[in-house]
């Protein structure tokens, strides 16, 4: 019965017969919806948001680099359907849970996300189910809370019955090198039998999966990549920081140092980390290792270096203005660009939204402007109701400091615009290198 069960699953998802259920039509999990129902699926996606379920329906994309084309083709060709109603999910053969994996106040993994949506999934759970997580999280949540809440009043049996699986995402909004499709896909499950079909159903979408053996080594893995990053851009940011009290432009050193063919890979600095990724995700494994009482150092250092660059920021916009014989109380702001990174218009964990929030604090009058970000969301820990000003030679002017938060390819074009317009400019991007003339305006943070 067993090798029945697994067996009828793995052809259909190889016929392409099974149906996918997506929870989460966000930055994950709509790519994901895209190349399901490409490579023949029918899919079926939930999000709580009735707002993004009609646009969907409707053929229209809600995320920057995703256009509406993509899900016009994907609705017309009767492959997709969004909606917010989970009971639809019981028809899907097989599930992947793409929720938000947030922390709290206190630095402590928010998993009320993945623990509703698997509350939800145990109430419709049946034999030959294969549920798989990609929400990135700490070692063992996999099978310490999705599988105890998936078989709790059940007796059904993982790698039996169901099928349980953790395949870590690895999107990288707006990257034209790599897509959902090309990007390697890590794939742990719970039993050989819950691995199998996962191998299968991700093999099915993208170029190329990579078996682990287990699904801790999988959310690992996650965490490995982003505690890299995190780590070597906290290393870059202090160096930055030490760099400019001794008049040393950090740009100009990175830059020489990547002339090494071997052992050196440049990261850049920043005015802090942003994103749903690397500010979040290696405080899920520092939490995790405090269970084996353990001290994540360089975790804990990294944090605390990359939290403290936006006040950096701060202070060295102080310094400019006071060169100017102007405080920050008072003076007007533009700060430009606030999404998390350049070309995407996503604002998660932005260290823009900790500098407006200092500044205004502070005193400042601010405005901003970013292509991509219209007007300012209300989110969980701010609430900052302004809109994108245009980008003219009128507000440049009028500001008594311009703020490159981030190095949106309109600005990096715009360069000596900027710096001829502006009184003032600091910098946190290196995003006016390109700039020739009037130098002297131009200050690094």
């Amino acid at each position: 019965m067993t090798l029945d069960l697994k067996e009828q699953l793995l052809k259909r998802i190889e016929n392409r017969e099974a149906t996918v259920g997506v929870v989460g039509l966000g930055y994950v999990g709509l790519p994901l919806v895209h190349e399901f129902c490409t490579q023949g699926f029918a899919v079926t996606g939930f999000d709580i948001d009735s707002r993004k379920v009609d646009a969907l329906n409707a053929g229209k994309s809600y995320i920057g680099h995703i256009p509406s084309e993509q899900i016009a083709s994907v609705v017309a060709s009767a492959g997709f359907e969004a909606t917010t109603d989970f009971d639809k999910m019981a028809d899907a053969d097989c599930i992947v849970i793409c929720v938000p994996t947030p922390l709290s106040e206190t630095r402590e993994p928010d998993l009320s996300y993945i623990e509703g949506t698997a509350k939800s999934i145990a109430k419709r759970l049946r034999k030959g189910h294969l549920i798989v997580l990609e929400s990135t999280t700490y070692p063992g949540t996999t099978k310490e809370v999705v599988l105890p809440i998936l078989t709790g009043g059940s007796d059904l049996e993982v790698g039996e019955d169901f099928y349980l699986a953790f395949s870590p995402e690895r999107e990288d909004p707006a990257n034209k090198n790599f897509t959902t499709k090309t990007i390697p896909k890590v794939v742990g499950g719970l039993t050989p039998h819950c691995t199998e079909l996962a191998d299968a159903l991700y093999s099915a979408i993208v170029d190329r999966t990579v078996v682990v053996s287990s699904a801790e080594v999988a959310e690992s893995t996650k965490l490995l990549e982003n505690i890299y990053r995190s780590v070597n851009i906290a290393l870059v940011n202090e160096l930055k920081m030490l760099f400019t009290r001794m008049g040393i432009d950090v740009w100009e050193v990175i830059s020489a140092a990547s002339t090494k063919p071997f052992g050196f890979h440049a990261f850049y600095p920043g005015p802090g980390l942003g994103g749903h990724c690397i500010p979040i995700d290696p405080f899920y494994l520092s939490w995790k290792a405090k269970e084996f009482d353990f001290a994540t150092r360089f975790i804990e250092l990294a944090g605390e270096i990359n939290t403290a660059v936006p006040y950096y920021v701060v202070e060295r916009l102080s310094i400019a203005l006071n060169e100017q014989r102007k405080s920050v109380k008072g003076s007007k702001i533009l700060v430009l660009g606030v999404a998390y990174k350049p070309d995407v218009d996503d604002i998660r964990e932005s260290p823009a939204m900790r500098i407006i929030e200092i500044l205004m604090e502070r005193g400042a009058t601010i405005s901003y402007n970013d292509p991509f970000i219209s007007e300012l969301p209300m989110m969980r820990k701010y609430k900052i109701p302004k809109t994108s000003v245009e980008l003219t030679k009128e507000a440049l002017s009028e500001a008594d400091c311009v703020l490159i938060v981030t190095d949106h390819s309109l600005y990096r074009d715009s360069a000596q615009f900027i710096v001829d317009n502006a009184r003032i400019v600091v910098d946190t991007r290196n995003a006016t290198r390109s700039a020739e003339s009037k130098r002297d305006k131009i200050v690094s943070a």
